[in-house]
C-alpha cells in the first residue's frame, strides 16, 4: 500500500494546480495511456501518463486539495469506450475535468444548472472514429471518500474495483430506441477536430 500522506513534491504540484481549469491543463500535458490500467493519482504524478479513467481519479484527488468533494460520473456507450469525469460545483453549478483522446470530450466550465445538463454537454460530441454519436447513458455521481481506507489516492496497487462500482450504481439513459435509431453521423471535420493529436494506439475499434 502506498503511503496514506502526499509527499512535499507532491504537495507543491496540487499548490499550482488551484483551479480546475489548471488541473485540465496538467491532464493535457502529461501522455495518453492506451494501457487499461487503473493506476492512483500519486502513479499519474509518478508516471507523467494516464488513461482516461486514471485521468478522472487524478482530477478528483486534485479537485478535492482545493476544497471540492473526489465526484466521478461514468458516462457509458455503445460500440465505443465509456468515459469518466470528475465533476465540481462553483456558485451553483456544475462542470468537469477529464483526461481523454479526443480533444472534445474533456473540460467543461461550471455553467451547467444539473447533472443532465453537464452530461447532456458531451453528446454532440461523444463519437467513435467513424463517426457515429455513442453516449447512451450516465451515472448518478460516486463520492471517492468512501475508499479512503483503501488510500485510493496514493497507493501502489491496482485500484479497478472502483471502476467495479462505478460500474454498478444506478445509470441514466439519455435515449430512446426510437432516437438511437435516428441518429445521425458526425459530421467528418468534427471527427478529425475530435481527433487531433490522439494516439491511435488508444483509439476504440468500433464494429462497422
Amino acid at each position: 500500500m502506498g503511503s496514506t500522506a502526499w509527499t512535499k513534491r507532491e504537495l507543491r504540484l496540487f499548490k499550482r494546480l488551484s483551479s480546475p481549469i489548471k488541473i485540465q491543463r496538467y491532464l493535457n500535458a502529461i501522455a495518453y495511456d492506451p494501457e487499461y490500467a487503473t493506476s492512483s493519482p500519486r502513479w499519474v504524478i509518478k508516471e507523467r501518463k494516464a488513461n482516461c479513467f486514471e485521468g478522472a481519479l487524478f482530477a478528483a484527488a486534485a479537485l478535492r486539495q482545493i476544497g471540492h468533494k473526489p465526484l466521478l460520473v461514468d458516462i457509458e456507450s455503445w460500440n465505443d469506450d465509456d468515459h469518466v469525469i470528475a465533476i465540481f460545483k462553483k456558485r451553483g453549478r456544475w462542470g468537469a475535468v477529464a483526461k481523454s483522446n479526443y480533444t472534445v470530450i474533456r473540460f467543461r466550465e461550471p455553467v451547467y444548472r444539473n447533472l443532465r445538463e453537464l452530461a447532456m454537454s458531451y453528446f454532440d460530441v461523444y463519437f467513435n472514429p467513424i463517426g457515429q454519436k455513442t453516449m447512451r447513458s450516465y451515472s448518478l455521481p460516486l463520492n471517492l471518500a468512501q475508499f479512503d481506507k483503501r488510500n485510493w489516492m496514493t497507493t501502489d496497487e491496482d485500484i479497478g474495483y472502483i471502476g467495479d462500482k462505478l460500474n454498478q450504481i444506478k445509470h441514466i439513459r439519455v435515449l430512446t430506441p426510437a432516437m438511437v435509431r435516428s441518429l445521425s453521423l458526425v459530421d467528418k471535420d468534427l471527427v478529425k477536430a475530435g481527433l487531433l493529436g490522439a494516439k491511435p494506439e488508444g483509439l476504440f475499434k468500433p464494429k462497422t
